[in-house]
């Protein structure tokens, strides 16, 4: 029986050298292209897209409705909008911009209320425009704030450096945030391009770690793979590591305690983000109190290898 292919969706096939699979944000590499307008969902990209541009959207939501209303309010002349009225067009489209704002967020100074009947109808379905987009713009504000989110700092390096008898491959990661993380589980693996009948193909293969869980994550936890007979890193060299376009690929798993849910992180090391020879500095130490201080900006900090990496 053919012995089944391992692929964990990032393709086999290799047509051409590419950057990396998965950015340094967590990100794939990957750029969708002939998708349609049914295709894009608002709601998950005002979600995912970062906290100035979603706030900028907004507002620029909240500007763009006011304008639209302000020039049918405008366009309906003189005379529908009372306390609205300027002896200059730019000073009565202010007026209407203004009263829009007061309909939508059902304010309701009172200094200009609609007078015709033109103006009663804009203003009573502006009311219910500002109804339904205020309520979504909330429901989006708490799917923001709500939704959890791991912020796992990782080295900017991985290191070959002493275990035991032997040598290993180790990265070291970090909780940047001060919510409780528990039940840490972490799975590497290494990608190459090696060649398969003649052509270049992408292989992955799974790396074997001293300590695949961890119960409990207040402190850095430095991932360790021992560089054995069993290891795909056995006999490598850095050269070797960049003539197979190697990439290791983490995917790292845990139990928000604040929010009581699984939480997901992904990184990767390429071949030229590997440090031969070196190892992973102390990140944390005890006070004069007797308590233990963690430095968060050291996660990635090295020093030379003169003894085994803790």
């Amino acid at each position: 029986m053919r012995k089944p292919t391992f692929d964990p969706g990032l393709t086999q096939q290799f047509t051409a050298p590419f950057r990396r699979a998965i950015n340094k944000d967590g990100t794939f590499n990957v750029h969708r292209r002939g998708t349609t307008w049914r295709d894009v969902h608002p709601y998950l990209h005002l979600i995912n897209m970062g906290w100035p541009k979603f706030l900028a959207t907004l507002f620029l939501g909240y500007v763009l409705i006011n304008f639209v209303f302000a020039g049918i309010y405008f366009a309906m002349g003189p005379g529908q909008l009372e306390g609205g009225e300027s002896s200059t067009l730019s000073g009565r489209f202010l007026n209407g911009f203004f009263f829009s704002a007061h309909t939508l967020s059902t304010v309701g100074y009172g200094n200009i209320s609609p007078k015709g009947m033109a103006a009663n109808v804009v203003s009573s379905f502006e009311a219910l425009v500002g109804v339904l987009g205020f309520a979504v713009a909330t429901g989006l504000l708490f799917g923001r704030v709500s939704r959890p989110s791991a912020r796992i700092g990782f080295s900017e390096n991985m290191v070959v450096a002493p275990y035991q008898d032997g040598t290993s491959l180790q990265f070291r990661v970090v909780n940047r945030r001060p919510n409780s993380l528990m039940e840490l589980e972490v799975r590497p693996m290494l990608m190459t391009v090696e060649p398969s009948n003649g052509q270049p193909k992408r292989t992955y293969q799974l790396l074997k770690l001293e300590r695949e869980t961890v119960l409990f994550f207040p402190l850095t936890w430095t991932v360790v793979h021992p560089i054995d007979a069993d290891s795909p890193l056995w006999g490598k060299t850095a050269e070797d590591m960049a003539r197979l376009q190697a990439e290791v690929l983490i995917l790292v798993k845990a139990y928000d305690d604040t929010f009581s849910q699984t939480v997901l992180a992904r990184y990767s090391y390429r071949h030229d983000e590997i440090v031969w020879g070196k190892r992973f500095a102390p990140a944390f130490y005890v006070d004069a109190e007797g308590d233990l201080v963690l430095e968060v900006r050291k996660v990635g900090e090295l020093a030379e290898s003169t003894v085994s990496a803790a």
